[in-house]
């Protein structure tokens, strides 16, 4: 299946802004047509904690729009996160993400990076964690080259999935 092609999803009365990747070229499209910058990150958020929303409060303060890519459960599978890894299938995962007030538009991606959307997508920032200064940042060429600039969010030490999952377990 093609990741990208799937359809925003229905819930209740509203659309939740779960977009393909070529929805979400438009949505972009539309947005900077009203002189508004985007700001894009990335992650497998797999279980929803205090420290993803605090970062992605700083990311969209960087901007006007932000876009959050998830990655694909075959991706997380293939970050050998561990065996049980998602714990959140990749369309709840957009869904809860795509309902924070900080989140624009929500895309999935199954490559090992998101280096393909960010190129199609064109944001003016690029997010990453603290944890990425001083590694190869996917994307950050194409977000430069237009004029676009990296930016790395502080890190929200004593938050992580792993964490909560280990906790969790001891329980």
């Amino acid at each position: 299946m093609d990741l990208f092609s799937e359809r925003p999803l229905q819930v209740s009365s509203y659309i939740v802004p779960v977009l393909s990747l070529e929805d979400a070229v438009a949505f972009v499209q539309r947005e900077r047509g009203a002189n508004r910058s985007v700001v894009f990150t990335n992650g497998v958020f797999d279980l929803l904690h205090v420290g993803h929303t605090r970062y992605l409060k700083y990311a969209r303060d960087l901007g006007d729009v932000l876009i959050v890519a998830v990655n694909s459960d075959s991706s997380v599978r293939r970050l050998a996160k561990g065996d049980d890894r998602p714990v959140t299938p990749e369309h709840e995962r957009a869904e809860a993400l795509a309902g924070l007030s900080s989140v624009g538009a929500v895309i999935i991606f199954d490559e090992g990076t998101p280096a393909a959307a960010i190129e199609r997508l064109q944001p003016d920032v690029l997010v990453k964690g603290a944890d990425w200064e001083g590694r190869e940042i996917p994307g950050r060429d194409s977000v430069e080259r237009r004029g676009g600039c990296v930016v790395f969010a502080p890190f929200q030490a004593g938050y992580s999935t792993t964490r909560m999952l280990d906790a969790i377990r001891k329980s």
